[in-house]
């Protein structure tokens, strides 16, 4: 059997503002992780419209099966290109948060489609397909990461990516935020699980080199598995990068072991630095958290802080943008996300705001969090767009790197110099390096700036 496997590219990636190195740091793991359920004597590719050009390799692809991951802003690219392949006869397979999301407006593109992780669905749709008795649609109920295979990454071209060793070892959340996009998509099911700890130790054991990238949306959330997995990794000698909540950050000692096992920098939700918007859009774990002490901690273990921040909420007025960069450059956070609130199909923000006449259409193209799609009640739309581009520029800047970087002293105060310079300053090296398929030349010197810290660390 011939696959096809596609990741259409986000339409904010072929905008004139796209920044390739934010869209070439990762591989796409959840299409490596099906591949993987394929027969050893079945043909199968992978194109990333990330990294790659694919016009041309999909204007004649004639395979048995295509299977297409669907993101909001990457729909209409999706559904155009499942056209043109059903045009020619093949099957076509959707799947992905948006297909979950509003599986009606999938189904008028696809063969079949698949509603939530594809653990359980995708095997058996490919015992029916095989049979020639495929199902339209196929809804996941059995949440498991049990007997996962090992994810394909020999389809993965390791040289279009900064960071070709990403992992997942756990599937959600344990926390129900409603601006959310993941809710839906585990719906009907457990809503946060994890691999067995001896699984995920041997896929990290897989991988070569020395950085890994937990792509978790939470890292922490199961303190058991994450305590055990950080054990298993004690003495690997690797460094990491990951994502937690504010309250597991907070929590004595489970901290200390992801350091000890190699924790470089944190992914962090603060979302918000108003207390009222944490109670609208149901972020429990975040309320009554002192932001300032999660700062702390983890720069005190040695750890970098990527924020995020949502501006927008109904709680924020104009001065929200300032007060946000201000905190932010005073607690020495490296980097920072920033996004305009997005009601997302399938989550409760996006019921509440279609209820109340709130939303302005659904171009999913522009539900990229750098629009407006909504109407603000703490000020214009026009004000958002602009404080929003605007608080990037000023936590960006030299002057503001540099006074994030005056927090800290001796090794760290390079170190956040160079990580935040070279994630924002440093634009057009990145463009040669991707264009020239040498990016991953860059990851040694990844490296080295996450692992300049200021203390040593206990490998054992």
């Amino acid at each position: 059997m011939r696959v096809t496997m596609i990741l259409p590219a986000l339409t904010e990636a072929t905008s004139p503002l796209f920044r390739p190195i934010k869209y070439s740091l990762f591989p796409p793991l959840g299409l490596a992780t099906l591949a993987a359920y394929l027969r050893d004597d079945d043909e199968v590719r992978i194109l990333d419209e990330h990294v790659e050009r694919i016009d041309d390799v999909v204007a004649d692809d004639r395979p048995d099966l295509v299977v297409i991951q669907v993101y909001i802003t990457s729909a209409r690219r999706s559904y155009e290109l499942a056209d043109a392949y059903q045009e020619r006869g093949v099957f076509v397979a959707l799947g992905g948060l948006h297909v979950t999301s509003l599986p009606e407006e999938a189904a008028a593109h696809a063969d079949a489609i698949f509603l939530g992780p594809g653990e359980d669905t995708w095997p058996r749709f490919l015992d029916d397909f095989r049979r020639g008795s495929a199902e339209k649609r196929y809804v996941s109920t059995e949440r498991t990461l049990k007997g996962l295979p090992p994810v394909r990454r020999d389809l993965i071209r390791r040289e279009r990516y900064l960071v070709p060793n990403s992992i997942v070892v756990s599937r959600g959340c344990p926390h129900h935020c409603d601006f959310c996009y993941k809710d839906a998509f585990f719906e009907g099911g457990k809503s946060f699980y994890t691999q067995l700890v001896d699984d995920a130790l041997a896929e990290i054991e897989r991988l070569p080199g020395r950085h890994l990238y937990f792509l978790d949306d939470h890292l922490l959330g199961n303190r058991r598995f994450a305590e055990a997995l950080f054990d298993g990794m004690a003495g690997m000698g690797r460094v990491f990068q990951a994502a937690s909540t504010v309250d597991a950050i907070l929590r004595p000692g489970l901290l200390e072991k992801a350091v000890d096992a190699g924790l470089r920098s944190m992914f962090v939700g603060f979302e918000t630095i108003n207390d009222a918007n944490l109670a609208e859009q149901r972020k429990r774990q975040n309320i009554g958290r002192d932001y300032g002490a999660v700062a702390r901690r983890l720069h005190d273990a040695g750890v970098m802080v990527n924020a995020s921040f949502v501006f927008g909420m109904d709680g924020d007025g104009p001065d929200v943008f300032d007060r946000t960069v201000a905190w932010a450059v005073e607690n020495g956070l490296e980097t920072a996300t920033f996004h305009i609130m997005t009601p997302y199909p399938g989550t409760a923000l996006f019921r509440r705001m279609e209820a109340d006449d709130r939303l302005l259409h659904t171009d999913w193209d522009r539900y990229d969090t750098r629009h407006v799609v909504y109407r603000p009640k703490g000020m214009t739309g026009v004000q958002l767009e602009a404080g929003y581009w605007r608080a990037y520029r000023d936590f960006y800047r030299w002057g503001a790197i540099w006074r994030g970087a005056a927090t800290k002293s001796g090794a760290g105060r390079w170190r956040h110099l160079a990580y935040a310079g070279g994630w924002k300053k440093f634009e057009p090296l990145w463009d040669s390096l991707i264009r020239s398929r040498q990016v991953l030349r860059a990851l040694p010197l990844l490296e080295s700036t996450l692992n300049g810290l200021e203390r040593p660390l206990k490998t054992g």
